[in-house]
């Protein structure tokens, strides 16, 4: 009897915070994970401090978003076109959207990269999986669930993935960390002596900080039903989500640290930090890092499937109806961007940092329309932010503004 109450006490605590739990889903995905190994193998704890900042950042923005829907009971999407015109809505959708597409060919290619080079040992060639047969086996597996599923639903599949994605890394970081204390030396600011310090930040900080994850806080809070008298939970909400990021962040950091960083070994992408890591923590935990990386692809690319469906619907104030036929052959059309890494020989590291790039360039927008809708008295009426979180949302502004010029100079580089 004891143990049923419990239990049903856990489910309604998951349940209260499934939004934050589909942002972390969202968020930590192959990318985080390549950034923060990197990172660690490259400079082990010492960039702790603006992992935190970027937390911090996203925990901002979080809140803000969620309060304004929560307090006018309409999406943020919804409200740009009607505040700031069809254009500005139309610039801002066809920006996130291109940019989850893209992002869903590299997840996609990362993880099926990943587990190819896993599973060599396993193949009679030594060749490993086909990246093709994975990503059609992938695809297959979370279009189903999409096929399937209503929002409850998909909340409770996030819910499984980012459980194991958590579980996996955190397993691994104690396995390999040899200095706990260095995680804590880490909060203590402190720069590197190359020239790019400064960009190597600015990276770290904004690789959490894609304007898409507010606008997909606007729709959860929506979805929810969450309004006024439900703005502390939606705070209690927004924090678990932003520390659950920190803490799976530092962990994979961590992981590297301990291991790579002491050998002055560096990572540039996932399946090079498999390849270096084995050797020195072994099958076993090489393994359950794997299964972290999988399971943190599959919760991003689950969302990515849903996103472009529902900003449409939401753009149009329609129903988010999955099961209707349009959406299913907009998710359908997104899974078989999956193959396009596997088939045409892209390096999906390369495609993971254009969609991030293209994330950046809306971000500003997006986060610059919140910040006047906020402080409109005829919207937000009492609910209006204060001074000083106008100062912290304008000093992000400045920061994502940096973070798009920078991402857009970085593309005419690679081009």
């Amino acid at each position: 009897m004891l143990g049923n109450l419990s239990w049903k006490k856990i489910s309604l605590f998951l349940a209260s915070i499934a939004p934050g739990i589909f942002l972390i889903g969202y968020n930590i995905g192959t990318g985080s994970v390549t950034t923060a190994a990197s990172t660690g193998a490259t400079y082990g704890m010492m960039f702790v401090w603006p992992l935190l900042l970027s937390c911090i950042f996203t925990f901002v923005l979080i809140i803000a978003f969620g309060k304004y829907t929560a307090v006018t009971g309409e999406t943020a999407l919804f409200s740009f076109r009607n505040h700031f015109g069809t254009g500005v809505a139309a610039f801002i959708l066809i920006s996130v959207v291109f940019s989850e597409w893209v992002a869903f060919m590299g997840v996609m290619g990362v993880i099926t990269e990943v587990v190819k080079e896993w599973s060599r040992p396993f193949t009679p060639s030594g060749e490993g999986i086909s990246m093709i047969l994975l990503s059609v086996l992938f695809g297959a597996l979370i279009y189903y669930l999409f096929w399937k599923g209503s929002h409850r639903f998909f909340e409770q599949i996030l819910m499984i993935f980012v459980a194991l994605m958590g579980l996996s890394f955190i397993l691994t970081m104690f396995m390999v960390i040899t200095d706990p204390m260095e995680v804590i030396r880490g909060l203590v600011p402190r720069l590197p002596q190359e020239s790019n310090a400064a960009l190597l930040i600015a990276g770290m900080v904004g690789t959490t900080m894609g304007g898409v994850l507010y606008l997909v806080r606007s729709i959860l809070v929506k979805e929810k039903g969450w309004g006024v008298s439900d703005l502390r939970q939606e705070r209690r909400d927004a924090l678990i989500s932003a520390a659950v990021m920190f803490l799976l962040s530092a962990a994979i950091m961590a992981a590297a640290a301990g291991t790579l960083h002491p050998l002055g070994l560096e990572v540039d992408n996932a399946i090079t930090m498999v390849k270096l890591l084995e050797p020195l923590a072994g099958r076993f935990a090489i393994s359950i890092f794997v299964a972290g990386i999988v399971s943190a692809g599959l919760s991003s690319l689950f969302p990515h499937l849903l996103l472009a469906p529902w900003f449409l619907a939401d753009i149009r104030n329609q129903p988010r109806d999955m099961r209707k036929t349009s959406n299913r052959m907009i998710a359908l059309f997104t899974t078989s961007l999956g193959l396009v890494v596997p088939i045409l020989g892209m390096r999906p590291v390369l495609i993971m940092i254009v969609s991030q790039v293209l994330a950046a360039v809306a971000t500003p927008v997006i986060v610059l329309c919140m910040l006047i809708l906020q402080n409109k008295q005829g919207v937000m009426g009492s609910h209006r932010p204060g001074p000083g979180f106008n100062l912290l949302v304008g000093a992000i502004l400045l920061f994502t503004v940096f973070m798009a010029v920078t991402g857009i100079v970085g593309i005419r580089g690679l081009l």
